[in-house]
């Protein structure tokens, strides 16, 4: 049993499945808000801000683990060395970080981001495990959606994925956070490789829409990376049980 988690991103998606499976495990949490919210049995709310600072030498006191699981388009790398700093100075004893498949290897800014964070990580002087996942499926359901309002829809060729349910990336993540810090640990990512034109027209055949698919070609390196299948885990990933279609039948 470990002592107070201080818990990030733990309002999202992803922190609406950990946060129930910590809570019935018996942990103590300390969630970071932006805004203020009523604590819950065994789950206290602070506020904070994590791509300045504020705040997070107050809601880090007497915390044990640090849950790492918050992210956006900008500033990931920026909000992950605050907090790891920060837990250095509170000497917390373990970093528990989600990052993304592809990190190191795909030249995309927002996964070079991510590889940054990692190192902030790394180089905290905090014992740390970072977990890389695949797309979740409902992040790849929320691509699909935005490109199927269009007649055209593009299907960049080579491009696939390992839709991985957040569901699966939870329950390994409460392992994780009861573990001893374990370092870099292997990847995790859904039970199918799934070409982009496939997860579209899965999703056009569940909603029943007619859309034109348009092959395009992803140019320079990027392109040359995805075609590669440097954004997948292809041996030595934690395999999760959840598929696509069964994600898609849930929720379209």
């Amino acid at each position: 049993m470990t002592g107070k988690i201080f818990v990030t991103g733990g309002t999202g998606t992803l922190g609406g499945h950990v946060v129930p499976l910590l809570r019935a495990a018996g942990h103590e949490l300390r969630l970071l808000s932006r805004k203020p919210r009523e604590a819950a049995p065994g789950v206290e709310y602070v506020t904070g801000d994590l791509l300045v600072g504020d705040g997070l030498d107050a809601a880090l006191a007497d915390v044990d683990v640090v849950l790492h699981m918050a992210g956006g388009k900008k500033g990931d790398d920026v909000a992950t060395r605050n907090l790891a700093e920060a837990a250095a100075r509170a000497g917390v004893r373990h970093i528990v970080y989600v990052s993304v498949i592809g990190a190191e290897t795909v030249p995309v800014a927002w996964l070079r981001m991510k590889a940054a964070a990692e190192r902030a990580i790394q180089e905290s002087g905090v014992p740390w495990t970072i977990l890389r996942a695949a797309q979740f499926h409902d992040l790849t359901l929320t691509v699909v959606r935005a490109m199927a309002k269009s007649p055209v829809v593009p299907k960049p060729g080579g491009l696939r994925f390992q839709p991985v349910d957040s569901r699966d990336v939870a329950a390994r993540l409460v392992e994780l956070v009861e573990d001893a810090p374990a370092g870099l640990v292997p990847d995790i990512a859904g039970p199918e490789v799934i070409a982009m034109g496939d997860l579209t027209r899965s999703y056009l055949k569940a909603t029943g829409k007619h859309r034109v698919l348009l092959p395009v070609h992803i140019p320079g390196k990027t392109g040359k990376a995805y075609r590669a299948g440097d954004n997948l885990t292809l041996e030595g990933a934690l395999v999760g049980r959840g598929t696509w279609a069964d994600f898609l039948a849930a929720h379209v």
